[in-house]
């Protein structure tokens, strides 16, 4: 029995390796990378707290997508990358195979993710086997924008540009329930000058000193959701299906400023200038 278990453990583990090798190459020939996500990169970008202890929890497999401190030995699949991981794989794998019972692998969570603290070969193993749950300790931490499994590293980058965003504005406690999202590496950086300008002309029209808070709030009810309001009534979005109401946004206005300093047209209010840009000139930035 033993002899049996071992060549099946092995096979198991060559099988694994094998799956990984072609997924290495399908993203070299994709350039989509297949790498775990790092906790410590997520950490700097996103710059979350905690992690708060939340118990033992049953975990949906799929959604752990991370490593803190191994992302380099396991892919996104969590398939073995080297072959000095075959002696503790299989040994996990064996014990899938007696039904021992093993302890609950750690985990950090942020957003809807997951982050391997300890129990990478478990994980590897549980997916291998087609595990759609395993036991788990869950560390919770703090974050200001959600990510989910299926997040990419590249990213990052505009999430944590979008974290920077939300520090600066406090835009998620003034208007709780917005949720702005982008795909323009710099757009929340451009937002930031948006509500800048918008902060100095308030304070011309209103002959007095604007708070920060209130120029955010006014910029979102009287700039930012008119434009989305009429993006959504028009249903523009379904001609630009990997786009967003805020890409949309940042093309309205650089349309707009477009217009006013190559044509000499007036600028007209966010609402009107939206209904424009749907109307006649969306055709350009397909």
């Amino acid at each position: 029995m033993s002899d049996v278990l071992n060549s099946r453990t092995s096979a198991d583990f060559n099988r694994a390796r094998f799956k990984s090798f072609v997924n290495q190459v399908l993203a070299i020939l994709s350039g989509q990378p297949t790498q775990l996500l790092s906790y410590d990169d997520v950490k700097e970008k996103l710059r979350i707290g905690g992690p708060i202890y939340r118990g033992v929890k049953t975990i949906r497999v799929d959604q752990i997508a991370g490593s803190l401190n191994r992302y380099h030995e396991f892919d996104r699949a969590f398939l073995p990358k080297d072959d000095q991981l075959a002696i503790r794989w299989q040994k996990v794998d064996r014990a899938f195979y007696e039904d021992i019972h093993l302890p609950p692998v750690v985990l950090y969570k942020v957003g809807e993710v997951y982050f391997v603290v300890d129990g990478h070969h478990r994980v590897s193993v549980a997916r291998e086997q087609g595990q759609e749950f395993i036991e788990a300790e869950v560390r919770e931490c703090a974050t200001r924008v959600n990510i989910k499994p299926d997040v990419k590293p590249e990213d990052l980058e505009i999430l944590g540009a979008k974290v920077n965003f939300l520090e600066r504005t406090g835009l998620d406690d003034i208007r709780p329930g917005a949720n702005i999202k982008l795909t323009i590496p710099d757009g929340f950086d451009r937002m930031l000058e948006h509500i800048a300008v918008h902060h100095y002309f308030m304070g011309l029209d209103f002959r007095r000193d604007i708070t920060e808070q209130e120029a955010v709030a006014h910029w979102y009810d009287k700039v930012y959701l008119p434009i989305v309001e009429v993006i959504r009534q028009s249903d523009i979005l379904k001609d630009f299906p990997d786009k967003t109401e805020g890409d949309m946004y940042m093309w309205v206005l650089d349309h707009q400023h477009y217009l006013a300093t190559e044509r000499g047209e007036p600028l007209r209010p966010p609402h009107e200038a939206a209904r424009k840009f749907v109307k006649k000139d969306k055709k350009k930035y397909v």
